[in-house]
């Protein structure tokens, strides 16, 4: 009995995992499925058969290589709706986009990255790729900083602790720079990237706080450098932080955003 619960609960993490891994590649093979599990062409095959049995990928005809399926959309829908920031910020995600004519996200932080959980896009935006679900490096992005920046010392290290992947030329990776930015995030109430996770995307993030003061969230505001300019960020910094307030508000924090 314990060896049938071992190895089910193996298959399980498979199956997770490959998942993760066709999230992270978009398509993926079963070739190549199994060689980034560690595990046999025909034990992948099974793994991808299984899931595609449920919805939760599915096989390109003409490449057989998996993507995810449309039975993924439902399990996050689900829990989506059961998100109370998420319904809470909705209207004011859709309100700064409409302000601001560009992209609007919403992040929160999760096993170290910034994971997006809402979007909304404004009239001038030409993102047509949702980026809800998606994971991005806390240093690289205005969200991540703009949560990185209130964080408790102790999460600050340990976020901090690994070599930070350079995403661009712009990528910030000296640990010392970064920690100065945070000092300024901390003072004016906003972050900012520049070219850092993309090269052409700009972006702007001010923290959301719950009852308790924590950081639970950023609310950004991204688009193609030459439209989201340096000379535009103190103003979408201004509307991103209101914004951000008026969320933090509604979660029942009563006081200023920056310590």
């Amino acid at each position: 009995m314990a060896d049938d619960r071992t190895g089910g609960l193996q298959s399980v993490s498979r199956a997770l995992r490959s998942l993760e891994l066709i999230a992270e590649n978009g398509e993926l093979g079963v070739t190549d499925l199994g060689r980034r599990l560690g595990v046999h062409k025909a034990t992948a095959s099974r793994l991808a058969a299984t899931l595609a049995s449920h919805g939760f990928v599915e096989r390109d005809p003409h490449t057989d290589r998996y993507r995810l399926g449309f039975g993924l959309i439902r399990l996050a829908g689900a829990a989506m709706a059961g998100l109370d920031l998420v319904r809470t910020a909705r209207p004011l995600v859709e309100d700064l986009a409409e302000r601001t004519r560009e992209t609007v996200n919403l992040g929160v932080l999760s096993a170290g990255d910034v994971i997006y959980i809402d979007q909304a896009t404004g009239a001038r935006s030409i993102v047509s790729v949702s980026w809800v679900g998606r994971r991005t490096p806390v240093h690289a992005t205005a969200a991540g900083k703009a949560i990185l920046a209130f964080a408790s010392e102790a999460d600050q290290q340990r976020l901090l602790s690994g070599p930070l992947r350079r995403c661009t030329a712009r990528t910030i990776v000296e640990v010392g720079v970064l920690r100065e930015q945070l000092r300024t995030v901390r003072e004016r109430g906003y972050a900012q990237t520049f070219e850092e996770l993309e090269e052409g995307l700009n972006a702007i993030a001010a923290p959301v706080r719950q009852a308790d003061r924590r950081v639970v969230a950023a609310l950004s505001v991204s688009g193609p450098a030459f439209r989201v300019r340096a000379m535009d960020f103190a103003r979408l910094g201004r509307l991103a932080v209101d914004s951000a307030t008026a969320v933090s508000r509604r979660l029942g924090f009563t006081g200023s955003l920056v310590d």
